[in-house]
């Protein structure tokens, strides 16, 4: 049973925050404000203020009656698993809101990949329908912020793996978008990241959820994805989705769900095809989500550095079918399989001149499993995206070709986030002219 608990049931209670990232930082501004002093804990505090977790901050947390953590600090951690154990209420912010939200103007959309431009997507939609719609979870501000809005017409909440296990309500409307193995070191196996990812599609509240027709995983746990489920497939979003400007069978797959999931909240508008396409006109697509960043002479370079694993770099490569592609992929290595990315790589190869250059610390795996392929592509190891881009850069000029970057891997270690990947390849496209 997950905690029954809203923000406003914290008022008098004692209460620690655990993790000061984008949702810690709010979380603390909104106790603040409500006139609770908390105990801010953080694994590095960067102030004086903010005790250390392996320093006198975990007994501080464990004299707290709540304490909420930040999302990216796994639950199964034993320090976290400690404080439950020992009687402390471990939450989350964004399931704080939840409880307490109008959840029948609230969506949530979730899935491996795909989930950010789906709710991109939605809002846009909603925005051009007339609605005043607000973004918030994993993608933006957090809803809960202390400046976030208190008041608008529809709510759509990307949620993550790492904040599902907060949950304890639903809302009415729920859409996932893929299911693929990631997050292990979090979540501990691959079964536990498939329930705890899909465990926000059936907590008390949930009608209807909105799932991929197309992802046989989703498909093989029909019954993990609530009381009803509205499948939805990529050519759901034929013949309206154009003018959103963006690439791929994938993004017209999350077209496809955005929309289904308006037209089950029941916004006005949502199920005529003229009036959706009119909609779309002035999306902007989500920085670096398979984006166009530059040219140099024949060769396009285009970013995808939040493909973080194999899923939406295998649909990256289906965007550009036929074409000669250089791809750089490659980054944190958090033991996933490559071996669906190296057999994609194996038969695009066979319709379409194909190079892969891999980046550390993944790389040298990548390497190898694409080289077992038969028919494998040509792959260089590369020691840094610099040197990738430019090897890429003298290859896809030859004949006019795409250099993609899509690393299928985290940007930890060698760059600050995904955006500093994307700025790094940037710099390094426009050093090619």
């Amino acid at each position: 049973m997950r905690p029954q608990l809203g923000w406003a049931d914290l008022a008098g209670r004692s209460v620690g925050v655990w993790g000061l990232g984008v949702e810690g930082r709010a979380s603390v501004e909104r106790l603040r404000r409500m006139g609770v002093d908390p105990v801010v804990v953080d694994d590095r505090p960067t102030t004086p203020d903010v005790l250390a977790t392996d320093a006198g901050g975990l007994d501080a947390l464990a004299r707290c009656e709540v304490v909420i953590r930040t999302p990216g600090m796994s639950r199964y951690r034993p320090d976290v698993e400690g404080l439950s154990a020992r009687g402390v209420t471990v939450v989350g912010g964004l399931g704080l809101w939840l409880f307490d939200a109008p959840l029948d103007r609230v969506v949530c959309v979730t899935g491996t990949k795909g989930k950010s431009t789906t709710t991109s997507i939605a809002g846009h939609l909603a925005t051009g329908l007339g609605l005043r719609c607000v973004l918030g979870g994993n993608l933006g501000p957090p809803p809960f912020a202390p400046d976030a809005p208190t008041d608008a017409d529809l709510w759509v909440i990307e949620v993550s793996s790492y904040q599902a296990t907060d949950l304890a309500v639903t809302p009415p409307v729920v859409a996932v978008t893929s299911l693929h193995p990631d997050h292990l070191d979090w979540h501990g196996s691959l079964e536990r990241y498939y329930d705890d990812k899909l465990s926000m599609t059936s907590q008390p509240g949930a009608r209807v959820c909105v799932a991929s027709a197309d992802d046989e995983r989703l498909r093989a746990r029909t019954d993990q994805l609530g009381p009803n489920v509205r499948w939805v497939t990529a050519a759901d979003a034929d013949g309206w989705w154009e003018p959103l400007g963006l690439l791929g069978r994938h993004n017209a797959l999350n077209a496809a769900i955005a929309r289904a999931v308006l037209i089950e909240v029941g916004v006005t508008g949502a199920d005529d095809d003229a009036t959706v396409a009119a909609a779309c006109a002035g999306f902007e697509g989500l920085p670096s989500r398979l984006r166009r960043v530059h040219s140099a002479g024949p060769v396009e370079f285009f970013d995808d550095s939040l493909a973080t694993n194999v899923l939406p770099t295998i649909a990256a490569l289906d965007a550009f079918e036929g074409r000669p592609l250089a791809l750089l992929v490659g980054g944190h290595d958090r033991g996933i399989d490559y071996e669906p990315l190296a057999a994609r790589l194996a038969a695009r190869s066979a319709t379409a001149p194909t190079f892969v250059l891999t980046l550390p610390t993944s790389g040298d795996r990548i390497a190898e499993t694409v080289a077992a392929q038969p028919d494998a592509p040509p792959t260089v190891r590369c020691a840094d995206l610099d040197e990738a881009v430019r090897v890429a850069h003298a290859w896809a000029r030859e004949d006019g070709g795409v250099v993609l970057l899509s690393p299928a891997a985290p940007s930890f270690g060698q760059f600050a986030d995904y955006r500093d990947r994307s700025r790094a390849f940037l710099d390094a496209a426009r050093r090619c002219g």
